[in-house]
Order: C-alpha cells, then structure tokens, then sequence
C-alpha cells in the first residue's frame, strides 16, 4: 500500500529542515495519490528537478514505493521553471516541492541513471 501524498511531502519537509536544510510546498495537489515533484535548489545556483519515475522501473515488491527520476540535473532556473509550468499544465493535481539541499540522495529514492 502506497502512503499518502501529503503524509509523504510532509515527512519529506520534517526530514529535509531536520538536515537542517529548507523546503516549502510551491503547489498542492490532491491529497490521496497527487503526483509529486522536487524542485531541487543548490547554493551555488544549480537546480534539478526530480518527478515521478515509470512504474516499470519499480520490481514487483517495492510496487507500493515511491521512486523518483532525476528530469534535469544541475539545470538554470529557467529550465526548472518550464519543466515544472508543463507538468502543472498537463496534472493539475501534482504536488512541488521546494528543497534547498545539496543532495537528494538519502532523502528520496532515486532511479538508476541510463
């Protein structure tokens, strides 16, 4: 069983300020099963943005866990904003996430890069 969109995003934020680390919630979505996104923003200006990855990548006893896909890495603002204005489009129903720390690693899981 999949936890809860906004149980998820909201442990996402108590981990990510207990780091000592930043986030904020930059749109809400549905609250049951809304996808979520992690807009990624480091110090020295970088931004990735990680999102939902394909069901396929998940094997069949982690079918229940969220896995995320790095959309663009160390990217300008712009690029983050266009990529998140089309996924807002597309589902208006998706969580953004806004983290400033310097790694995801640890915080979520991330697919393996082709």
């Amino acid at each position: 069983m999949r936890l809860r969109s906004d149980l998820f995003v909201s442990a996402l934020l108590r981990r990510v300020f207990a780091d000592g680390g930043y986030a904020a919630v930059l749109h809400k979505g549905a609250a049951e099963a809304g996808a979520i996104f992690l807009r990624q923003r480091r110090r020295d200006g970088r931004e990735s943005v990680a999102g939902p990855a394909p069901q396929s990548l998940l094997s069949g006893e982690e079918s229940g866990d969220r896995l995320f896909e790095l959309r663009l890495t160390d990217g300008a603002a712009e690029e983050a904003d266009v990529l998140i204005a089309r996924e807002l489009r597309f589902d208006s129903d998706c969580w953004v996430v806004e983290l400033e720390c310097e790694t995801l690693e640890g915080l979520v899981p991330l697919a393996p890069q082709a």
